[in-house]
């Protein structure tokens, strides 16, 4: 499956009725907070006020994070997962499109989730601001799909650790890509995820301009040459970082548009890097 569907295809899926279709939003909000960067609101309240028609809503922040780690948004268990995914009525044999009300990052998080697991899923391409401005249907209310039999095939390489993150310092056949914006890269912005500055070695690539105006990700012929310029595309392998792991799978996704074949997200990202005063950060660009 093709990661990315336009608003055009999607609307014609649903207009055919399309039963394997298994539409879900996954919008997050995060909020200035007086400590620490932000903090996490659920999108559900967006999606009761208006969404696609037959979309359901799907909750990232509890319903898939393990409930286990210290860190928001952490990649379930295989079994936390499966059963997560079933109950919001994903089966093994859907087409599943994603979308958010904001920024792509959360829809391309769960479609990495998903990728990771063996499932392939699709995100709309400029999301729901796209739909609404091209004038499409809209309801509001809330939705479910009924229960699905979700199996997970969990794959470990689509996945860094903390100490292939350090082992990755200094290989030249890796590209550790930070997908933060400059200014959190460098450490000028007053954000930051408890230290400023980026992991030791890393390229910044910021998420926001993957996109065009439209909020639909660039066509390769403009990503090609952007990730081209930090290095990723003569890696062997790229990891690809941000401050939890959500905005850093927009860069995964747009590597797989490019043909990379060997690409993982550091799930922890910064918000576990900056806890151990042993991991090297550096400042500037």
């Amino acid at each position: 499956m093709h990661p990315l569907v336009s608003t055009q295809a999607l609307a014609e899926r649903l207009q055919r009725g399309d039963a394997r279709l298994r539409l879900f939003d996954a919008t997050v909000h995060l909020r200035a907070a007086q400590s620490g960067p932000y903090r996490i609101e659920s999108g559900r309240a967006d999606y009761e006020a208006a969404h696609i028609p037959s979309a359901a809503f799907i909750d990232l922040s509890e319903e898939l994070s393990d409930i286990n780690s210290a860190l928001r948004f952490t990649m379930p268990k295989p079994a936390q997962l499966e059963a997560a995914l079933s109950a919001a009525g994903l089966s093994n044999g859907d087409d599943c499109v994603i979308y958010s009300s904001t920024t792509p990052m959360w829809a391309t998080r769960l479609w990495w989730m998903l990728r990771s697991v063996g499932f392939g899923a699709a995100v709309l391409d400029g999301g729901f601001a796209k739909w609404r401005a091209e004038g499409r249907r809209l309801v509001s209310g809330s939705a479910r799909h009924a229960p699905g039999r979700f199996a997970a095939v969990a794959d470990a390489r689509f996945w860094a650790s903390k100490d292939e993150v350090r082992r990755a310092i200094g290989d030249g056949a890796v590209c550790t890509l930070n997908a933060l914006s400059a200014a959190v890269h460098a450490g000028t912005s007053e954000l930051h995820y408890g230290r400023k500055g980026h992991i030791k070695g890393s390229v910044n690539l910021p998420h926001a301009s993957l996109l065009a105006a439209d909020g639909c990700f660039k066509p390769s012929a403009e990503l090609r040459p952007a990730f081209e310029a930090v290095g990723a595309l003569g890696k062997a392998r790229v990891i690809c970082y941000c401050g939890g792991g959500i905005s850093a799978t927009m860069a995964a996704l747009a590597l797989l548009l490019l043909g990379h074949a060997n690409v993982a997200v550091y799930d922890g990202s910064m918000s576990e890097w900056v806890l151990d005063p042993e991991l090297p950060m550096e400042l500037g660009s």
